[in-house]
């Protein structure tokens, strides 16, 4: 089976604000639940990770402010007022993913150096392979201050994304906030620099992406972000943009989320409007526009606030990732390209930045 990595899945923050049992099949934790428009109907659990081949995921902590929480319409735990609290919680998440790992059983392992990518790898002949997880930030307000990111980094993350919501680091895609990078946001660079920690580019607004690609020296991505020519909407990157990524060998997860994939759909609207060839086109519009297929992947956020309700057709869960490697063949893409989109060209980013 091919190999298959996310780069962006909220799986901490589905199991603590949820009770999802992340062991359980997707179709007994949908037993389990009732309908909620927040959460969505299960789409992810670590038996259809492994169904669907994965090898690797980068894990978020994710924290929503408490005004964007609102905006939403959601009334979650994890919500902010203040940096303190959004430290606290995701260091409860955080904790979460290290309890994973510290269980053998559950075959799991926290990547955070290149020895442990490269012992994921390896174990994927045997029996049991490894799931390797990546420690991914959404949104840096539980950073207090940017000389946390040692902190952050000493604990096992490795790559972070400034905003979500707008924070005191950055501004996010969501408002019309009139700022890119805060002078905080510019020192938060300089140390992740340091550390060698992957930027995440998504959910930021253009200017502070444009800000943040004069600035930053390190290695970056878009762990979940589509093509705004295909979706006009600035929560999508442009070509401009994408070719500065390109420039910087960072890479592209495109996001598996209906309204984020066909213009003018909606939440709830008829899955059936949105097929694999909608993902393919993003695919391609990236590749197109960079002129191969080295800097474009998956980043599914299938479990971020939406479920099996608005993924393309005909996928269930995240186990029919399958499904769009034997689409892309029918695209036109040959075994190498397919490859590379569906986690190599993630694993050689991983191996690039975990370097010594």
């Amino acid at each position: 089976m091919m190999q298959y990595v996310d780069a962006h899945l909220d799986l901490a923050y589905n199991a603590l604000e949820y009770g999802r049992d992340l062991f359980l099949d997707v179709h007994q934790i949908r037993e389990s639940e009732k309908p909620d428009p927040h959460r969505g109907v299960a789409t992810v659990s670590f038996p259809q990770l492994r169904e669907a081949g994965g090898v690797l995921v980068f894990g978020t902590l994710f924290t929503a402010s408490e005004y964007a929480s609102a905006v939403m319409g959601s009334d979650n735990r994890f919500t902010y007022r203040n940096q303190q609290q959004a430290f606290q919680q995701a260091m409860e998440q955080l904790d979460y993913y290290r309890r994973l790992a510290d269980e053998e059983k559950n075959k799991l392992r926290l990547v955070t150096d290149l020895a442990d990518l490269e012992t994921v790898l390896g174990s994927q002949d045997d029996e049991e392979p490894l799931l390797g997880i990546m420690l991914l930030m959404e949104g840096a307000d539980p950073i207090r201050e940017p000389e946390e990111v040692a902190l952050w980094a000493e604990k096992g993350v490795r790559a972070i994304g400034p905003a979500w919501d707008d924070t005191q680091y950055a501004a996010g895609s969501f408002r019309s906030s009139r700022y890119g990078l805060t002078e905080k946001g510019r020192e938060l660079l300089e140390i992740m620099a340091g550390e060698r920690l992957i930027l995440d580019l998504s959910h930021m607004n253009e200017q502070a992406v444009l800000e943040a690609l004069d600035f930053y020296d390190g290695p970056l991505m878009a762990s979940h972000s589509n093509a705004q020519a295909l979706v006009p909407s600035p929560r999508q990157l442009s070509d401009p943009i994408i070719r500065r990524i390109g420039e910087h060998d960072g890479v592209i997860g495109i996001v598996l989320y209906n309204p984020f994939l066909r213009p003018n759909q909606r939440m709830g609207d008829p899955k059936e409007q949105v097929t694999l060839d909608h993902v393919a086109a993003h695919i391609d519009h990236i590749c197109q526009v960079l002129g191969d297929a080295t800097h474009v992947g998956l980043g599914t956020d299938m479990d971020g606030g939406f479920g099996a309700e608005d993924i393309p057709m005909p996928m269930d869960s995240i186990g029919d990732i399958p499904l769009l490697a034997k689409h892309l063949k029918g695209y036109g893409y040959g075994q190498e390209d397919i490859t590379r989109i569906m986690g190599g060209n993630w694993l050689n980013l991983l191996r690039s930045s975990l370097s010594p």
